[in-house]
Formats: structure tokens, C-alpha cells, sequence
């Protein structure tokens, strides 16, 4: 036979294989496309494409090292403080030679995501590939890499344990809250005790799942991924319980309601034998009994009954709270979302909680049970047609269960996890028998859903097939019911929907809320009459008409005259009170907000065809410092209750947004899209105007919940007694510190920390400078007014030698300086939640708990 027809030698023909498969995955690597945003939308990738990090096969160890098919890490850390290089659940945009470090060409220096990111690996590849020639394989160097990486991320969560630990030890010095660490000393001991030894029986139950199920290559087949991300673990069970012993003087009852809330949101992987698929487990109730029950002897601020049925109230509140955010809110922020709701339901009591609590309670529970339907009907509704009037084939992206399956039926799929896993967490996607530990619990209830924001990408055409190459789903039964329906039938339907939703709401503003807010907030006045009297009290001519009227019976009326016990508090308040007025404060307050956002409003305008979206963005940071720092201490009532209001406000505008329901639907989506980012559009909720207002109003709630109230007739309980830094906690830390990080980690932030992330030392440097300086000049505003004066107002004289003593004495500045450092490296570790509302409350602990 000719040599060559001869047959090929098997081992050569293998190595050639193997060489061609080489050089095909460089080659991908070296292809990648350095313009994503070019693609048509028919081309980007979509939701059920993304890295799910589970079991592999075992037939399928030896393709383990390829690269997945979304090569876009997500990061978790919440603002993009410093030098983010990707938006999250997008590709990377393109760059612009404004953007950035001007005349460095520095390479990117990963995500903050707490999962490995695949852009990571596909950098290294590139590096690699150059230099294959020295003898170590590409398998190798990843290798190298990948434990490189996981050294520097134990070394991050280890101080992000060490900050959690400073925080505590910060609570303990307080004087305020030692007198309750000795009153709760058996509960706290309880939840470390219970908390402590889930830890530690982890691991072992590891092991002992491991030796059961396969011979494991190592005696101890243990390994902390690189993806492990402890938030969930420290975050819901110890700052709640931080927080509550600072403002336990003020509310009864909030040590061992949170002590027990923490308990409740460990995570399932902790608790032996709790499945993935079971909303309730016996042995995690029981647990979160054991401190109602062993608990301090009578009296009791709240009933052992009221405490021992927290677990399922918390756990069917973070089922419901899934259900409306899906992918929006990460796991530790869902957790301490529902935490917050349930103190909010059972502790509050002061005017302003209570209106906050008829807001999202009565409200949100009242759209819940009249109008989910609707909403669902309206947007399945829109999803069947497209401009045209035709039905448009939707693809799986976009209906969370096209096929008709029950809840959880792709869970298995998604996570890798059978039938029989008995709750442990997936093997390691490397293709080895070690078992990785990991607290994210992921819930059968989760669906993938696509954003609700307008898109600029015009599609040439309908795919019938997903980006990877599988054909598309049929769309589920609920759409499937309008494709009978004409264009014009369509929009008869929607406004119908769009009717009744409005109907509902104007029911139950008027009605529930209304009610509510007048039996426990305003002492039995009409909440209309109240608010009329509470801003236009002090005018002359509206107390004319009033009092001509015979109106006061429904028009609550500011009693005049009381000038003397008010110069006590300060030549601010003393002006307040007897010069201009407090309703007519409160009028020109209002008066100053509306200048700040018009101005703001129009420097966002002229800088949008300019800036990227990062730096308009921060225009609204600086426009919640301009609002707020200067006049906090001058009424922090009726701040608290703005705040309230225009939270209650921001969720219902998104519900409208999402909803997709004429006619508001559309110019709100179309106002905000120009100021999104991918936290926006990891889910159906824009998270990033809402968590803005929570981190600035959170620490101002906390602060007035510590303090003790005042106030009479008609405004009793209104007026706080005293003021306190921490009460601007919240817009330094949003509006100054992250703002400063952004802009300067962006222009000159070179220096990377050690576990990257995309944060620089000098955006962080910048975060705590700023802080430091906003502590330090509402620090000095307080003095100035005389808010904190014993004797009151003695004069300029007075205040000016005040003034020098506090400046030169260090131990303010330093305290200081210890609370902002604390901030910005909880800021630059943070991965687990959003840090526009965790590093704010970090803040609060601080300096509340310092003292400054």
C-alpha cells in the first residue's frame, strides 16, 4: 500500500487534535470583539447565556477550562465608585479617550464581582499566549493565576470581617448602648453561640458529604473559591443588631426582635439537612426560637409569641420580595431589605415611621392582592405585539417560565444540583472532587427576567434562535391568550388595565393610607387639614381665612408665642421659632429644594451630550448634599417625613415604569434611561435613584429614632430634642464620598488594592477625604447654630471661643478621621451589597457609635 494511504498513527492524530483545539481557543481569545455595543440586539447576549457556577458532569471535567459563552463579569459592589472598568449584566462599552487615566495606557484591573470573571481569564489568556515558548502550558499559568487570585481575595474578606469586628467594638464603647449590651447580654450570647457553631459544623458536614458520595482526591477536599462572597453571612445577622443597640433608648423592643431576625437570615447551606427547594425548615425555626425562649425574663419588650413567628413572616416576605425584584437586589440586600420592613411593621412609632410604614405596607400590600394580576396581564399584553401589530416571537429572555413549567423546575439545570444533593453546595467547576463553600443560596422562585427600559439598538429582524445557537422557546400560555387581539383591541385593553390600577391606587392613598396615618400618627387630626396647617400655619392670611372660616377643627393651627423656651436650643431654632416661623421654615425649605433640582436638572442637560453617564450621574449626588447638608439640623422632622414621601413616591413611579401601562409608563422610562447603568438593568427595578434617597435618608431616620421627641397639640412627637452628626451620616457618605471616589478614581486612580475589583487606593483615599471633611463641617455647623450648647445662646462671643477650643482639640479630628477610614475601605471590599445604602449605615455606626 502507498505510504501515503497508510492509516495515521493514533497518538500523533490525538496530538494533532489537540494542537488544532489549541489554537482555535487562542485564536478565540485573540478575536474577541473590542466593540460590543456595535453588535444588533439580535447579537447580544442573553440572560440564560451567563456563567452558572455548578456541578459539571464528570464527562464534561477535561472542557472545563473553555471559556463561557458571556464573557462579561457582574459585579456586585453597588456604585461604580472608582475605576470600573464593566457595567453589570452588560459588555463593556466602548472607550473614550475622556474616560479614564489621560496618557497611561493601563490594563484593566478586573471586577468587583465576587465571581471569577471570565474578561479575567480571557486577559490572561492573551498575556499567555505570547509566550508559550518558555516552557509553562496556558493550564498552568491560569492555574497560578487562579490561586493568586484566591489569596488575595481571603485576604479581602478578611478585612472585611476585621471592619464588621471594629464596628462592634465601636457599639460596645458607646455609653448609650452598654446599659442594654448588659440588659441583652443572654440574647446576644444566644445568636454568636448559634451562629458560631453553624460555622464551624459546615465545613465537617463538607467532609463528611464528600466521603459519602466519592473517594475525594485530598484528606480534606475543602476549598474557599474565588467566587465566595461572605455578605450574606455577616451582613443581616450583626448590623441590624449593631444598629438596634444605638437606638434601643429610643425603641422598645429592637435588640431581641433583631437578634431573632438574624437568626432567621442565615443562610440554608448553614443549617444541617435545610433543602434549596423548602421555604421553611423546621430546625432553622426552631433555632430562631431559642432566643425568645432562653431569653431575658419579664418584662419583655415584645410577647415570645410575637417573636417565635418572625421566621415565617421573614421568609415569606423575602419570597414575595423575590418575586417583585427578581434579579434586581442581591441575596445579603434582600435579606436586610425584609429585616428593615419587619422593624419597621413591629417597632415603629415615631410620626414619621409610621407614615413610612402605612406607605409600603398598607400600599404595597394593597397593590399586591388588587392589582398583581392586572399588572402582569398588561405586561404580557405588550410583550405579544410588537409595532407593527403582529404578535412577535419572544424568546426565553423575556417570559420567566415560557414552557409552562411549575416554579423551580430549571432550578437543577441552572445550579447543577440533583434531586438527591441533600442541600451541599456544587463541586468545583475546575474538574476536581473538591467541594466549594459558598453562602449565596439560590432560589427555585428566581426567574430570568429582562429589563423594563427602552433600548436605542434597532433589531434588522426576529431571530429564532438565542445567541448560542439553541432555537427559541414557545411563549407561555398568558401571552399566548392576546395573539387573537388586534392592535386597537390591545390598546382598549391596556388603558382599561391602566385605569384600574390607577383606581385602586387613588383608593388606597385615600382611604387605607389615610386612615391609618390618621389614627396613629396625628392623633386623631385629618390628615389633609394637618398638612394644610402644618406648612401655611404662619401665614397671616391663611390663618385669617381659617379662623373667618371657622375651619379650625379640620386645620390644625400653630400655637405663636412661645419665643423664650425656644432660645435654649440655639440662635437657629431661635430664629425658626419667633422670627420666621416654623410652618413658614418649613415653606421656605421647600422653596430652596425646588431651586437646587431645577438647577441640577439643567446642568444634567447641558452635560449629556458631553460627559459619560457616570459623571452626570454624580450631579445628583452633589444636588442631595445641596439639599440636605445645610438644612438637616434646621427641621429634621419634616426632612424625615419629605424623604418618606418621595420614597413612597420613587417606588410607585418604577411600578408604573415597569408595569408598561399608559400613560406614564413611557416618559418615565424615557427620562430615566439616559442615567442607568447595569445595576438597572440586572432586573425590572431602577435601583439607582431609590437606593440614592434611601442611603441619604436611613441614617437620618436612625438618628431621630435615638432621640428623644417633643412637641405639642397637633405636632406632638414632630420635634426632636437635641441634634447629632450622625444625621448627615448619609449624604456625606453618598453625596460627597462616592461622588469624590468616582471622579477621582477615574482621572487619576493608578494605584490598584491588592484584591482589585476595578477600585483604586486613590478613589479610596478621595472617599475618606471627603467624608472627613463632610463630618467636620456639619460637625462645625452644629456648633455654629448652638444646637449643642447646654446654656443655649449667649452670644457670638461665645460661640466663636467654642469654636476655637473644638478646632484645636484632636481628639474630634480624630475620631473623625477613624470613621471615615472605616467607610472607605468598607466601600472598597464590599461586594455583597449595594454600597449606596450598606457603606451609609456603615457610617451611621461609626459615628453614632464614636460619638463625635
Amino acid at each position: 500500500m502507498p505510504e501515503h494511504l497508510q492509516p495515521s498513527d493514533p497518538n500523533a492524530l490525538h496530538a494533532a487534535l489537540s494542537d488544532t483545539e489549541d489554537d482555535r481557543q487562542q485564536l478565540r481569545i485573540l478575536s474577541r470583539s473590542p466593540h460590543p455595543y456595535h453588535r444588533q440586539s439580535s447579537d447580544l447576549l442573553d440572560p440564560s447565556d451567563r456563567l452558572v457556577y455548578g456541578t459539571i458532569p464528570n464527562g464534561a471535567a477535561a472542557s472545563s477550562h473553555s471559556f463561557p459563552k458571556d464573557s462579561t463579569p457582574v459585579s456586585e459592589s453597588g456604585t461604580e465608585a472608582d475605576d470600573e472598568h464593566f457595567l453589570k449584566g452588560l459588555p463593556a462599552p466602548k472607550a473614550r479617550l475622556h474616560k479614564g487615566l489621560r496618557g497611561v495606557n493601563e490594563a484593566l484591573s478586573g471586577s468587583s464581582t465576587p465571581l471569577l470573571s471570565p474578561a479575567i481569564l480571557e486577559d490572561e489568556g492573551r498575556k499567555t499566549s505570547l509566550d508559550l515558548n518558555h516552557g509553562q502550558t496556558l493550564r498552568e499559568k491560569r492555574s497560578a493565576a487562579e490561586r493568586s487570585r484566591r489569596r488575595k481575595e481571603i485576604i479581602r474578606r478578611s478585612g472585611e470581617v476585621l471592619l464588621l469586628a471594629c464596628q462592634g467594638g465601636l457599639v460596645a464603647s458607646n455609653r448609650g448602648a452598654q446599659p442594654f449590651l448588659q440588659a441583652y447580654r443572654r440574647e446576644l450570647v444566644l445568636l454568636a453561640s448559634i451562629v458560631a457553631i453553624l460555622v464551624i459544623l459546615y465545613p465537617l458536614r463538607l467532609v463528611m458529604w464528600a466521603y459519602r458520595r466519592r473517594n475525594p482526591s485530598k484528606l480534606i477536599p475543602i476549598r474557599v473559591p474565588i467566587s465566595f462572597d461572605p455578605a450574606p453571612l455577616l451582613y443581616p445577622p450583626i448590623v441590624p443588631v449593631l444598629v438596634s443597640l444605638l437606638v434601643a433608648r429610643g425603641v422598645d423592643g429592637a435588640v431581641p426582635l433583631n437578634v431573632v431576625l438574624g437568626i432567621c437570615s442565615l443562610p440554608k447551606a448553614l443549617i444541617p439537612g435545610a433543602q434549596h427547594f423548602e421555604l421553611y425548615d423546621s430546625l432553622h425555626w426552631l433555632l430562631s426560637c431559642i432566643p425568645a425562649t432562653l431569653g431575658a425574663s419579664e418584662p419583655r419588650d415584645i410577647a415570645p409569641e410575637t417573636l417565635t413567628l418572625l421566621y415565617p413572616l421573614h421568609q415569606t416576605l423575602c419570597l414575595i420580595l423575590q418575586s417583585l425584584t427578581t434579579t434586581s437586589l442581591l441575596v445579603a440586600e434582600l435579606q436586610l431589605l425584609s429585616i428593615t420592613l419587619i422593624n419597621l411593621l413591629l417597632v415603629a412609632h415615631s410620626p414619621q415611621t409610621v407614615i413610612l410604614r402605612a406607605l409600603l405596607w398598607i400600599g404595597g400590600l394593597s397593590l399586591i392582592v388588587f392589582c398583581s394580576q392586572v399588572i402582569l396581564w398588561g405586561a404580557d399584553q405588550r410583550l405579544s405585539f410588537s409595532g407593527s401589530g403582529r404578535p412577535a416571537e419572544l424568546d426565553e429572555s423575556i417570559d420567566g417560565n415560557p414552557s409552562g413549567q411549575p416554579p423551580g423546575a430549571n432550578y437543577q439545570r441552572e445550579t447543577g444540583l440533583d434531586e438527591h444533593s441533600d442541600g451541599m453546595p456544587p463541586l468545583s467547576p475546575v474538574g476536581t472532587n473538591d467541594i466549594r463553600i459558598s453562602f449565596n443560596d439560590a432560589s427555585p422562585q428566581a426567574s430570568p427576567r429582562r429589563h423594563t427600559l427602552p433600548t436605542s439598538i434597532k433589531s434588522t429582524g426576529v431571530s429564532k434562535t438565542t445567541p448560542s445557537g439553541r432555537r427559541k422557546r414557545s411563549a407561555s400560555y398568558s401571552i399566548r391568550a392576546f395573539f387573537s387581539l388586534t392592535q386597537s383591541q390591545a390598546a382598549k385593553r391596556r388603558w382599561l388595565y391602566a385605569g384600574y390600577v390607577y383606581f385602586v391606587i387613588l383608593l388606597t392613598i385615600l382611604v387605607l393610607i389615610r386612615s391609618h396615618v390618621q389614627q396613629y400618627a396625628l392623633s386623631s387630626h385629618e390628615p389633609i387639614g394637618w398638612a394644610l396647617g402644618y406648612l401655611f400655619g404662619d401665614t397671616n392670611w391663611f390663618r385669617f381665612h381659617v379662623v373667618s372660616a371657622n375651619l379650625e377643627r379640620w386645620i390644625c393651627l400653630p400655637p405663636r408665642g412661645l419665643t423664650e423656651k425656644c432660645c435654649a436650643s440655639g440662635w437657629v431654632q431661635h430664629l425658626r421659632s419667633s422670627s420666621i416661623g416654623e410652618a413658614n421654615t418649613r415653606l421656605v425649605l421647600s422653596a430652596y429644594w425646588l431651586g437646587i433640582i431645577t438647577f441640577g436638572l439643567a446642568v444634567v442637560f447641558q452635560l449629556s451630550p458631553i460627559y459619560e453617564v457616570d459623571t452626570r450621574r454624580k450631579v445628583f449626588h452633589f444636588m442631595m448634599v445641596a439639599m440636605f447638608c445645610p438644612t438637616i439640623f434646621i427641621d429634621p422632622g419634616y426632612i424625615s417625613l419629605a424623604l418618606s414621601l418621595v420614597l413612597g413616591i420613587f417606588l410607585l413611579l418604577d411600578l408604573l415604569r415597569a408595569s408598561q401601562l399608559p400613560p406614564l409608563s413611557k416618559p418615565i422610562a424615557a427620562f430615566l434611561t439616559p442615567y442607568v447603568d447595569g445595576r438597572d438593568l440586572r432586573g425590572p427595578v431602577v435601583i439607582s435613584h431609590i437606593f440614592l434617597l434611601i442611603g441619604c435618608a436611613i441614617p437620618l431616620w436612625l438618628s431621630m429614632a435615638a432621640l428623644p421627641r417633643s412637641g405639642e397639640g397637633a405636632l406632638s412627637g414632630w420635634e426632636v430634642v437635641g441634634r447629632d452628626v450622625s444625621m448627615i451620616s448619609g449624604v456625606v457618605c453618598v453625596g460627597l464620598g462616592d461622588a469624590a471616589a468616582s471622579l477621582i478614581g477615574r482621572r487619576w486612580g493608578r494605584r490598584k488594592w491588592l484584591w482589585g475589583g476595578g477600585k483604586s487606593i486613590e478613589g479610596s483615599v478621595a472617599f475618606a477625604t471627603a467624608v472627613f471633611g463632610g463630618l467636620m463641617a456639619g460637625s462645625l455647623w452644629l456648633r455654629i447654630g448652638g444646637w449643642e450648647s447646654e446654656v443655649g445662646y449667649t452670644g457670638i462671643g461665645s460661640i466663636v471661643e467654642e469654636l476655637k477650643n473644638w478646632l484645636w482639640g484632636s481628639a474630634s479630628m480624630q475620631k473623625t478621621a477613624l470613621c471615615a477610614s472605616v467607610a472607605s475601605l468598607t466601600e472598597a471590599v464590599l461586594t455583597g451589597g449595594n454600597d449606596n445604602v450598606v457603606v451609609p449605615v456603615v457610617l451611621w455606626v461609626c459615628v453614632k457609635g464614636i460619638g463625635i
